[in-house]
């Protein structure tokens, strides 16, 4: 998908360039949780103010939530913001996101086949699963909370 680029006026208000009508954050939290990236300029002195906007995005999501992240790793970032952790944000953390997403994706296609698997093996011995009838309550509590394709936890 490409890039949607928005612009920022003086009057804190954003507009999409594609739509050509004024937009909320509310707007662009659902652009992005569709897959797109944004790209937000400025549009009098056409600096990339991306991050800001993103930064107020995240920050409306925690305020709605009551929370977001911890306050010890809020407080490391005030003290260290520049000098340590731009270093590990820039490297690391979105790498260290990404990877995490990728094995929860894994962990649900290996649960899930687990769960095809014990089925199957079910339809062809049903005598097998006569003897594990002392755990069937805690059978149904896994098969009746199947994961679903695509869910993200």
């Amino acid at each position: 998908m490409k890039e949607l680029l928005l612009k920022k006026y003086n009057n804190r208000r954003l507009y999409d360039t594609e739509k050509s009508a004024y937009v909320t954050l509310d707007d662009i939290t659902d652009v992005i949780r569709q897959g797109r990236t944004v790209k937000v300029i400025d549009a009098k002195t056409q600096e990339d103010v991306t991050s800001a906007i993103l930064t107020q995005i995240i920050l409306e999501e925690a305020r709605k939530k009551k929370y977001l992240l911890p306050a010890p790793l809020l407080h490391l970032i005030i003290q260290y913001g520049e000098n340590v952790l731009m270093d590990f944000f820039d490297k690391y953390l979105e790498q260290t996101i990404k990877n995490y997403l990728v094995f929860c994706d894994i962990a649900n296609d290996q649960y899930k086949k687990w769960l095809e698997h014990g089925e199957n093996y079910a339809k062809m011995n049903p005598q097998a699963i006569a003897g594990l009838s002392p755990f069937k309550s805690m059978l149904d509590l896994f098969a009746a909370s199947s994961p679903q394709k695509g869910k993200k936890e």
